[in-house]
């Protein structure tokens, strides 16, 4: 059966708009839609992002009265400190507090403080954390105490600088921690060995003050302070019980601590 040459030349020419049609929308689909290599990397890629965000939501106090870490943030975790990211983020941190205390004109009185906290603020004990499911595991207080006697805590690079600049400044620095009185001579050697020295006062928990939640453990603990006539300028703690409840320093600086949560 023959076609007219007209009908011919319009048959061609719509199946070559077909086929350019055809590869356009091709070529856009696939410019949109990519699907994952492999189910197992859009599981990595999922758990990752979510650790990153419960992260996120500790730090901001988001997350309540969270007791352990996700047993499936754990190497998320781990890489946040053997990677460096934790340090990087302490130093951030550091650094805001130091700017602040220099716009601080001091009365020269030796009344202006700024007050640390200890462990995970001055001290380190990841390595016992390490040991410990990165907090993973349930609070075990024989166990943390058996290694505070053991007085090897490492500073933090951050924090020791943070510490030494302030005392340069001309800041009182008054140490409040919850360890108990009867850890006083390995929390002090533990400190000088690592690297700080020259605070004005170290407080920590006398026999009236057990049991008392921090947040006003240490408030009390400041307030005492203020009554002696300091002047709370800066407070940096890991934990928000550092820094919140009544007598707070007119700034506060939350550093990271994703392994613990104390109330």
């Amino acid at each position: 059966m023959a076609f007219p040459r007209s009908s011919s030349i319009s048959f061609f020419t719509f199946l070559l708009f077909s086929v350019l049609i055809n590869t356009a929308i091709s070529s856009r689909v696939s410019s949109f839609i990519k699907l994952p290599t492999s189910v197992d990397e859009s599981v990595s890629s999922s758990l990752e992002s979510y650790c990153a965000s419960w992260r996120l939501a500790v730090e901001t106090d988001n997350a309540g009265k969270w007791k352990v870490v996700p047993s499936q943030c754990v190497s998320s975790l781990e890489t946040y400190y053997d990677k460096g990211q934790f340090d990087k983020d302490y130093s951030v941190v550091a650094g805001y507090a130091y700017a602040y205390a220099k716009t601080i004109t001091l009365k020269g009185d030796g009344k202006d403080a700024w007050v640390f906290d200890i462990d995970e603020t001055l001290l380190s004990n990841l390595e016992y954390y390490k040991a410990h499911g990165y907090g993973s595991e349930p609070y075990n207080s024989l166990a943390f105490n058996e290694w505070v006697l053991q007085g090897t805590a490492p500073g933090f690079a951050a924090s020791l600088k943070l510490f030494n600049r302030l005392k340069k400044l001309g800041f009182a620095l008054i140490l409040l921690t919850g360890r108990d009185e009867v850890q006083r001579s390995v929390t002090e050697q533990n400190l000088l060995d690592a690297g700080y020295s020259g605070w004005e006062y170290l407080l920590l928990r006398g026999h009236q003050d057990q049991g008392k939640a921090a947040a006003q453990y240490k408030s009390e603990q400041r307030s005492r302070m203020v009554k002696e006539g300091y002047r709370l300028h800066g407070n940096t703690g890991d934990q928000w019980s550092d820094l919140q409840g009544f007598s707070v320093a007119d700034r506060s600086f939350k550093v990271p601590n994703p392994m613990y949560y104390i109330a």
